[in-house]
């Protein structure tokens, strides 16, 4: 990170920042271009204090496939943002907090998991925690998992 002064080591703050957004976008390396797509998103932390990501979408096209063949991905969650004016164009900036970090992504085989992840993809975005699913819905659904192995978090706020 070229600005070390606006990287963010507070657990707290970062646990807090992910907790509060909605949208995390995942990059896909696909042959020689970048597949990127925004999702909605669960998480939680490991034993070790290591994130997790759950975003679920369709058993089949070039999400799922390259889930399948190029399993390592980059992921990107940015927020609070607001633009700072100036008189001189030089001068505009931007106040803003950001995640970024890689880790592997699967397919969450296990239903309970599934469930377990369904649940924390619907808290992120209701803040309701108990939910009930379908069972053919369910079944009919990819839920991807990101084991993340680098994450770190930056802000002009």
């Amino acid at each position: 990170m070229r600005r070390s002064d606006r990287k963010i080591k507070d657990e707290e703050v970062i646990l807090n920042f992910i907790s509060n957004e909605k949208i995390i976008r995942i990059g896909f390396c696909d042959e020689k271009e970048v597949y990127i797509v925004p999702v909605n998103y669960g998480f939680c932390r490991d034993d070790y204090g290591k994130y997790i990501f759950y975003f679920h979408g369709a058993m089949s096209g070039r999400k799922y496939e390259l889930s399948q063949n190029k399993p390592y991905v980059g992921f990107e969650i940015d927020g609070h943002y607001e633009l700072i004016k100036s008189d001189s164009a030089c001068r505009y900036s931007a106040k803003y907090q950001s995640i970024i970090g890689s880790g592997k992504v699967h397919i969450v085989e296990d239903s309970e998991e599934m469930l377990y992840a369904l649940k924390l993809i619907m808290k992120q975005i209701s803040d309701k925690s108990e939910w009930s699913f379908d069972v053919s819905t369910v079944k009919a659904t990819a839920v991807f998992r990101i084991d993340v192995e680098k994450l770190s978090c930056k802000a002009r706020l």
